[in-house]
C-alpha cells in the first residue's frame, strides 16, 4: 500500500495505463458503481412480452419463414384423409379380401371425409397451400440468390444456378399430375358425367383395371410408389429425422445419416406394398361389374379422353 501511494496519477480516477482506482471491498463483493455493468437488470415484463411474441412465431420473420410452415401444416391436415384413403383402399381390402365387403366400409366412412365441409378442409385446402408453398419458397429462394450475387442482367440470372431440388421435392412435383388424374377420374369426371359419383367405390377401380389393365397397373404403380417415398420422406423431415438433419460429432454423423437413410427408404418401401397389395393385390384383380352398373362404370371409362383408348 506504501508504495501505491507514491504513485504519481495525472488525476484522481485515472491510474497506471487508464485503470480506474477503485476502494477496497470485501471478497465477493462487486462495487456499487459496477454493480449494473456485470450483472444487468432482469428484462421487463415489455421485453418478456416481447420475447413470448417471438417464440409463438409472430415476431419479425421473413416469407421464408412463414412459407415453409405453410408447407408444413398443410401436410398435416392432409395426411388424415391420406390415412383413411390408405385403410379403405389397402387395409381392409387386405383384411377381408373381398372388395364388396369392403365397400361397405368404404361408404360408412366416405361421409367423414367427403362431405361439403370436410373434403374442401381435408383435401382442397390443405393440397393447394401445400403445393402453392412450396413452389412459392422455391422461386423466393431464387430471388434471394439473384439479389445476394448482385444479378442484373439475363445473363447474370442464367449463370445463377437455380436452388438444389431435393428428392423429396422433386418426387412431390411428379406426384401433382398423377393425384391430378385420379382425382379427375373418380371425382370431377364421373360428377360431370353423371351429376354425382355416388356409385363410385372400390368397384369401379376394380372395373377400370379389367378393362384398361396397362393405364391401370401402371398409374396406380406409378402413383403408389412415388406417394408413399414422397409422404415417408416428408414426415422425416418434419420430425427431423432426415439424414441431413443430423446434429451428432463428425464421425458419428456419417454413420447416423447412413442408417436414417436406410431406414426411411425401408419405411417408404414397406408403406409402398401394403399400398400395392391392397390396391393391386385384391381391388385390382377383382375383375368387371355385371349390371346396370357394369354398364355405367364402361360407359365413363369409354368416354374418358386418352384412357379410354388405352386396353
Amino acid at each position: 500500500m506504501s508504495r501505491e501511494r507514491h504513485l504519481d496519477f495525472s488525476d484522481d480516477e485515472s491510474g497506471v495505463m487508464g485503470l480506474t482506482v477503485v476502494e477496497p471491498s470485501p471478497e465477493g463483493e462487486t462495487p456499487v458503481e459496477f454493480k449494473e455493468d456485470y450483472f444487468p437488470s432482469p428484462p421487463s415484463s415489455s421485453s418478456r412480452s416481447l420475447t413470448r411474441t417471438s417464440t409463438l412465431g409472430l415476431g419479425n420473420h421473413g416469407p421464408a419463414y412463414y412459407l415453409s410452415r405453410a408447407q408444413k401444416y398443410s401436410s398435416y391436415a392432409f395426411t388424415v384423409f391420406t390415412s383413411f384413403h390408405i385403410a379403405n383402399t389397402a387395409i381392409i381390402p387386405l383384411l377381408t379380401r373381398s372388395v364388396p365387403e369392403s365397400n361397405r366400409y368404404l361408404l360408412l366412412t366416405r361421409p367423414y371425409y367427403q362431405s361439403a365441409l370436410t373434403e374442401p378442409l381435408l383435401i382442397a385446402v390443405p393440397l393447394a397451400v401445400h403445393i402453392t408453398s412450396g413452389i412459392a419458397l422455391r422461386f423466393y429462394r431464387r430471388r434471394q440468390a439473384l439479389t445476394r450475387y448482385g444479378a442484373e442482367t439475363h445473363r447474370d440470372r442464367k449463370k445463377i444456378p437455380w436452388p438444389t431440388l431435393s428428392g423429396t421435392s422433386a418426387l412431390g412435383y411428379a406426384l401433382i399430375p398423377m393425384a391430378g388424374i385420379h382425382l379427375w377420374t373418380t371425382r370431377i369426371f364421373p360428377v360431370y358425367m353423371h351429376s354425382d359419383n355416388s356409385m363410385i367405390s372400390l368397384s369401379y377401380i376394380s372395373h377400370g383395371f379389367a378393362s384398361h389393365p396397362l393405364v391401370s397397373f401402371a398409374g396406380f404403380t406409378a402413383m403408389i410408389t412415388v406417394g408413399a417415398w414422397h409422404f415417408t420422406w416428408g414426415w422425416a423431415k418434419w420430425a427431423g429425422l432426415s439424414p441431413t438433419q443430423v446434429s451428432e460429432t463428425e464421425l458419428e454423423k456419417h454413420v447416423v445419416s447412413k442408417r436414417r437413410w436406410y431406414g426411411i427408404n425401408l419405411v417408404s418401401a414397406l408403406v409402398a406394398a401394403l399400398w400395392l397389395a391392397g390396391g393391386l393385390g385384391i381391388v385390382g384383380k377383382d375383375g368387371k361389374t355385371g349390371g346396370w352398373i357394369g354398364r355405367e362404370y364402361e360407359e365413363l371409362y369409354n368416354s374418358m379422353p386418352l384412357i379410354g383408348r388405352w386396353r
